[in-house]
């Protein structure tokens, strides 16, 4: 979900874009305001994903209003004024709508900063090659590349790691599979995990992996083969 605020001196223009955020699935306008100032001190307070700008506002210039921000914030503006494209898009902004916009162009701004999103988390996602447990009454970090197997045992997990003494861990299946990559590891029954790359051969709904035979439950059934396919 990517949190939103709106700037603009014009209440109806606030209200449009509104009445718009209200129909987008992957949007919450959090806030709206007519006085950059107000806007700017709620900026310092709270993390904003996007930003709807106007430019030309009695008190200050949106374009300067953003140069000045402090914090990462994508930025869509909103404005009667073509002239100042140019400097907008220098500043890296998403968009530039010119009013009075229709809502397809709106929608179409908005899926541009949704894909910027999708594409930092899964940037993000695959930076990570590793996870962290509770055993033994310390946090213990595992590499996903360590991992032989997971296996759940009624509110424990049994991770099998190589060339280690298995971690026990208070926790769900479902818990601990949030915790791994979905392109390195898929659930196979309900009481195992496995890692793709080590899988060295599936007959008869039987995996083996490293001397362990595991079995696919019905339910995972489909879901396995289509990630240990692709």
């Amino acid at each position: 979900m990517i949190k939103a605020i709106a700037i603009d001196d014009e209440p109806l223009a606030l209200k449009v874009i509104e009445n718009f955020c209200g129909i987008i699935d992957f949007i919450t306008l959090e806030k709206t305001f007519s006085k950059p100032k107000e806007a700017l001190d709620y900026l310092d307070k709270f993390p904003i994903d996007l930003l709807f700008l106007d430019i030309n506002m009695p008190s200050v210039n949106g374009i300067e209003f953003c140069k000045n921000l402090k914090q990462n914030t994508m930025v869509i503006f909103t404005t009667a004024y073509s002239e100042y494209a140019v400097d907008a898009f220098n500043l890296k902004a998403i968009d530039y709508l010119l009013k009075p916009f229709s809502y397809i162009r709106f929608l179409n701004a908005c899926n541009k900063a949704n894909d910027i999103v999708a594409q930092q988390a899964k940037t993000e996602s695959a930076l990570v090659q590793h996870f962290f447990v509770r055993a033994d009454y310390r946090l213990v970090r595992v590499n996903f590349a360590d991992v032989v197997y997971i296996e759940g045992l009624d509110d424990y997990v049994k991770i099998y790691i190589e060339k280690q003494k298995p971690l026990i861990t208070r926790m769900t299946m479902k818990a601990i599979m949030e915790k791994l990559s979905t392109k390195e590891f898929v659930r196979v029954h309900r009481s195992f995990i496995v890692p793709l790359k080590r899988i060295k051969s599936v007959r008869n709904k039987i995996i083996s992996i490293e001397g362990k035979e595991i079995p696919i439950g019905t339910s995972y059934e489909e879901g396995f083969l289509k990630s240990f396919k692709e």
